[in-house]
């Protein structure tokens, strides 16, 4: 990866990092963070699949060494990254980007959390728990991150490197 790359994807772990600190919806047992899920559409068009998913790990693992993530930010923000990278390296276009987080996220990932939960978290929860938290804080985050990246194409496109 180049110097910039890395310098990009830095600064999309920070804006995540620091916009969980001010943003966040509580739903239960988890809070959702939309900002997550904004970061996780940016990265996935600006970086690449694997890099949004760095973000996304990085970031998980921040928040939870500082306490201010649960575990379910792994499988949250992983998977929804991975797909809406390969969404948009498949279309080229935002708006699937911006579709495979909210299927990655509000859908699979929200089913992948209720055993990841109950292995590590010690948590019982039905199949749908998590769904509803999962979709709301992807669906915001995913228009947010379509919505930022619209307005900055308007600007100036942007520069970082593949």
């Amino acid at each position: 990866m180049r110097i910039q790359q890395l310098t990009w994807m830095a600064m999309l772990i920070a804006i995540a990092i620091i916009g969980s600190l001010f943003i966040s919806i509580p739903t239960g047992v988890a809070r959702a963070y939309p900002v997550q899920h904004m970061v996780n559409v940016i990265a996935a068009v600006t970086v690449s699949p694997i890099g949004a998913v760095l973000v996304a790990f990085v970031t998980g693992l921040v928040r939870v060494m500082t306490g201010t993530g649960s575990l379910l930010a792994f499988p949250g923000g992983m998977i929804g990254a991975l797909l809406a990278g390969l969404f948009y390296v498949r279309t080229n276009r935002v708006a699937f980007a911006a579709l495979g987080e909210v299927i990655g996220t509000g859908v699979i990932a929200s089913l992948i959390a209720v055993p990841y939960a109950k292995i590590l978290m010690g948590s019982e929860f039905g199949a749908l728990f998590f769904f509803p938290a999962f979709l709301a804080s992807s669906v915001t985050g995913a228009i947010l991150g379509w919505i930022v990246l619209a307005r900055v194409k308007q600007l100036r496109p942007l520069t970082v490197k593949r």
